[in-house]
């Protein structure tokens, strides 16, 4: 079992550490009281199979914690929990910036104390974790992609494969756009099976009306054009660390042309080694 204690300075990112690493498979828990640690690392060495990587956000900013943080560190190698320790830090500008954003209050601050002070005051309190760190992360100049790159290639390995799973999703604009989607595309353009009697009833999955579709030249093109620009953008998503990407197909109702070109976009985007899941939202409205 991976176990990974998350610690460091106030508005250093250590809550988005923890999101990016539940999406690298982490089971991770937020502001977890020491105390408590022990206790939880012996439920996740208990239950193996379930808790295979575990991070726990953790917040010391009283010196009297310090003996307690580490005794109780100290502790988890005597149970057989192997851990590490990662510090997120960021320069004062940058943290007094994300403060002013916030508009929240940093934890040390006190009447009569800036908070470029409170912050410099708690960067001497946590020297001691620093020290201790396995790993520590300034992310003063990281935008969100790159601190989940950095987070990737610390947890994961530089050589591991990244996965991005796609959805892929066709809907009736009647009904609204999937507000889950990153990319929308229009196909009410195309020929309508709904105007042909013996097809009206079918749906996109059914052969005579994918056939019906498919023989119109304007939908092979736009087929093809589609395929080049997903193949294009999906290793850039992968890139810029995306991990779930939802492509949505639009037509009136969500019946026909837009099941059958969601249908052939999924087989397409399977070919190209990308894990994908078809969704036909509208089709039993």
């Amino acid at each position: 079992m991976e176990f990974l204690i998350i610690s460091g300075l106030s508005g250093a990112g250590k809550s988005r550490a923890a999101d990016m690493l539940e999406d690298l498979d982490y089971y991770c828990v937020d502001n977890m009281p020491i105390a408590l640690i022990p206790k939880f690392a012996q439920l996740c060495i208990a239950a193996n199979e379930h808790y295979k990587r575990v991070a726990l956000v953790t917040d010391i900013r009283e010196r009297a914690s310090f003996e307690e943080l580490f005794r109780v560190l100290d502790g988890l190698w005597e149970i057989g929990c192997d851990y590490r320790i990662l510090f997120m830090e960021a320069d004062i500008p940058s943290i007094v910036k994300r403060y002013k954003e916030t508009r929240r209050r940093h934890p040390l601050a006190t009447p009569g104390i800036s908070i470029e002070d409170a912050i410099a005051n708690e960067i001497k309190l946590m020297e001691p974790v620093r020290e201790r760190a396995d790993y520590i992360i300034n992310t003063g100049n990281l935008t969100l992609s790159m601190l989940q790159n950095e987070l990737f290639r610390l947890f994961i390995g530089e050589d591991a494969e990244r996965k991005l799973a796609v959805n892929v999703m066709s809907f009736g604009f009647k009904y609204g756009i999937p507000i889950e989607s990153d990319l929308v595309f229009d196909v009410r353009f195309l020929p309508n099976p709904y105007y042909v009697s013996e097809l009206r009833e079918l749906c996109g999955l059914d052969e005579p009306v994918s056939e019906f579709v498919f023989r119109s030249s304007e939908t092979r093109e736009f087929v093809k054009q589609l395929e080049n620009m997903v193949k294009f953008l999906l290793p850039l998503y992968v890139d810029e660390g995306k991990m779930s990407l939802t492509i949505s197909i639009g037509c009136t109702g969500g019946h026909h042309r837009s099941v059958a070109i969601a249908a052939a976009l999924t087989d397409y985007i399977r070919q190209l080694g990308y894990e994908v899941v078809n969704i036909n939202r509208d089709l039993n409205k």
